[in-house]
């Protein structure tokens, strides 16, 4: 058997069909400038970005039996590992079809009636030789795997975007490093600035919580820093945010196992090279593209927030 990466996932993977159209989407119309059909998905997109960077990743979800499907193919073609995956003849890929506007900005109507989490025997072998595990909000069909991975001492991080109840209340206790859209955070919390949902959001146990505001940059709390802060977004031609936030995921997940502190794994993350490409993964970024950009003289810096100034989004 092959080594067990550092960097695990199991969760949403997809078939994106996505068309681009000649107005932003607030415009209700457009022409149809392109069509294609993409891979993707939350934690196997972060996965392939994983990989890009020049991580080692594996994805653990359910896979499909047959040896020429389609997405199995994709994530081997990806760099992704897939011999720890379990398999299941009835497994299939959340379908999505995307429409992206102008701007970038993009709608997703999706099918997500497909066999997600995880096998519920999923190996304590296999998981403990890993260092990081990333979940989304379809973990909850597998709790019992997220549980005894975090037990096992590896760093859980969750891309949680949507709520079932207390069920995704209990996965998000289980996260220590928790990156949310500020969208949900808002929902969630209830709290109407970014320093009032990273208040709301915090626990001992944690040990960083990120929320992401797409055009306007990250927001951020590390145990290992004191303060909160607001990291402003580099400035790159976007072109398709699809897959943004995933990449984000999986840049943040490759930092943690270099060893990075809070704010280097959030500027790492950061680096949003994917947004100018099509799909999900066409633009990926190599490691030494992210460094080429942090080093830039526009690279943005972090700022700390302040209670005067931090009125939300």
């Amino acid at each position: 058997m092959p080594t067990v990466p550092s960097i695990l996932g199991f969760g949403a993977i997809a078939i994106d069909d996505i068309v681009y159209v000649d107005q932003p989407l607030s415009a209700g119309k457009g022409k149809v400038l392109q069509t294609a059909r993409t891979f993707g998905g939350n934690v196997a997109t972060a996965l392939a970005a994983v990989a890009r960077l020049g991580g080692t990743a594996g994805f653990v979800g359910w896979l499909a039996s047959a040896a020429d499907d389609a997405v199995l193919c994709d994530l081997v073609a990806s760099g992704v590992e897939t011999a720890f995956a379990p398999r299941h003849p009835h497994a299939r890929p959340v379908r999505s079809r995307i429409t992206v506007g102008s701007d970038g900005e993009r709608f997703i109507a999706y099918d997500d009636e497909a066999m997600l989490g995880t096998a519920p025997d999923f190996p304590d072998e296999v998981l403990s030789r890993a260092a990081v595990l990333i979940v989304d909000s379809y973990a909850i069909r597998s709790m019992d795997v997220v549980a005894r991975a975090r037990d096992l001492g590896l760093a859980i991080l969750g891309d949680i975007e949507w709520s079932s109840g207390p069920a995704t209340e209990r996965l998000i206790g289980l996260c220590d490093h928790l990156i949310l859209p500020l969208g949900f955070a808002r929902t969630a919390t209830g709290g109407r600035s970014p320093a009032e949902m990273l208040d709301a959001l915090w626990m001992p146990s944690r040990s960083t919580v990120v929320l992401t505001d797409g055009g306007r940059g990250v927001y951020y709390r590390g145990r290992d820093e004191s303060g909160l802060w607001h990291l402003p977004p580099h400035r790159v031609a976007v072109v398709d945010s699809t897959g943004a936030g995933d990449c984000f995921h999986g840049a943040y997940a490759h930092a943690l196992t270099r060893g990075a502190q809070t704010a280097g794994r959030v500027a790492f993350a950061a680096a949003a090279l994917s947004i100018t490409g099509r799909g999900g993964r066409e633009a990926l970024p190599t490691e030494g593209q992210v460094t080429e950009l942090l080093a830039s003289t526009n690279a943005p810096s972090a700022v700390e927030l302040k209670s005067q100034l931090d009125t939300g989004t």
